[in-house]
């Protein structure tokens, strides 16, 4: 199964990060960033399959495909927010951690307002 081999990866890295930190501290962020990077591409197939069956279900409703595109971004900086604050963290700053998170949740917020016009003018419309 892939989550053992992405587990496997997660741990050697963790434990490569601290041998490393103790040895040379200054990589101890790369080490991170490659293997959080490495268990990032072994999901693209995954998140293939995902946007191939939103997309199959925007077909069959025939909603607009701009709402298809808002929900990919709010995903894809909900993730990068997730991952970014994460790395803050590990390098021991969780103040600019806890920044990067209200930064993308504002983000999404604003992504998302078109979604919500949309779906209320579609309840008024149906009243």
């Amino acid at each position: 199964m892939e989550i053992f081999k992405i587990i496997s990866i997660a741990l050697l890295t963790c434990f490569l990060s601290i041998i490393i930190k103790n040895i040379k501290p200054e990589f101890h962020i790369p080490i991170l960033l490659i293997g959080g990077t490495i268990i990032l591409l072994m999901v693209i197939d995954q998140l293939k399959e995902i946007v191939n069956y939103i997309l199959n279900i925007f077909s069959k409703t025939n909603l607009d495909y701009s709402m298809f595109i808002s929900i990919l971004k709010i995903l894809g900086v909900g993730y990068l927010t997730e991952f970014a604050s994460g790395i803050c963290i590990d390098s021991g700053n969780t103040s600019i951690a806890d920044k990067v998170l209200i930064a993308g949740k504002i983000i999404i917020l604003c992504l998302s307002l078109p979604i919500i016009t949309n779906l209320l003018d579609i309840i008024v419309s149906l009243l």
